[in-house]
């Protein structure tokens, strides 16, 4: 299975860099499966729903969430109504939507695609990551049940995204990080089959602050007052993100490679086999 994650969709310049450029790479790297991450997508801060529906129509299979899941309120409802959405398994007991489902693609192989929050450096509590995966992980045996499972791990820490890595080496395909809206170059397929990039980075205009206009930012950083809200920036945005090749049988990952499309890190050479 031929699979993209693209990572964090940041404000108007990522909206365009993936509405006008998605269809185009499905096509031309004959992808079987897109995962995108959409919870920064509107104004910096969550997702609509009818951003969501943009992102569906351009190609995205499932857009995963994150800590700004219900930022927009309306997708408080749009979640329940819609299940390509998957917010994080361990948001809170009582939040709407699912935090994992099995999908198929257009062959009939079923994947799994989850996420799931850290807790290091998080701006509060949340339940145990290692738990909720593993339960997950344990009702949907890779190789058996689904053909292949995503794992987006959305947190601060790269030592806790490391961990879940290995914590899921040979019971996933992929696991990928997401948050920290900076690209990590340590792509790797793990000693058990499983493909691991730390961060994706974020699909976004790199002339910025993690996605934002850099005034506001660097006015707080050196002065410790603000004058005004975050905006993202809105220059010509990089899609940033992880393609995997995974085998049909094991579900293990046979090939990885980092994506940087347009923008300011684009890659000078081409996906490999595209």
């Amino acid at each position: 299975m031929r699979i993209l994650f693209l990572g964090d969709i940041m404000g108007r310049a990522g909206r365009r860099a993936v509405t006008e450029q998605l269809k185009t790479l499905r096509a031309d790297w004959k992808l079987d499966f897109v995962v995108v991450n959409g919870e920064n997508a509107t104004g910096g801060a969550g997702l609509t729903a009818a951003h969501a529906r943009t992102f569906l129509e351009a190609g995205a299979d499932v857009i995963t969430l994150g800590d700004h899941a219900f930022d927009q309120r309306e997708m408080l409802t749009f979640s329940e109504q819609e299940p390509r959405i998957i917010r994080p398994l361990n948001f809170a007991k009582e939040s709407p939507g699912t935090g994992a489902r099995v999908f198929s693609d257009a062959r009939g192989r079923k994947i799994l695609v989850t996420q799931v929050l850290g807790q290091v450096f998080m701006k509060r509590p949340f339940d145990d990551p290692f738990s909720a995966v593993d339960a997950v992980l344990k009702r949907h045996p890779l190789g058996g049940a689904v053909q292949a499972t995503l794992v987006d791990v959305h947190c601060e820490a790269t030592s806790e995204k490391m961990a879940m890595g290995h914590w899921c080496d040979g019971r996933a395909s992929v696991v990928v990080g997401t948050h920290t809206h900076v690209p990590t170059s340590d792509a790797q397929i793990l000693p058990k089959g499983t493909a691991f990039l730390t961060d994706a980075g974020m699909c976004g205009d790199y002339d910025s602050v993690i996605g934002m206009q850099k005034e506001e930012p660097m006015r707080r950083f050196i002065t410790g007052m603000s004058k005004g809200r975050f905006t993202p920036a809105t220059g010509e945005a990089t899609l940033s993100g992880l393609f995997v090749e995974t085998d049909d049988r094991s579900g293990k990952a046979t090939h990885i490679q980092m994506v940087r499309v347009g923008g300011r890190l684009a890659q000078s050479t081409p996906l490999d086999g595209a």
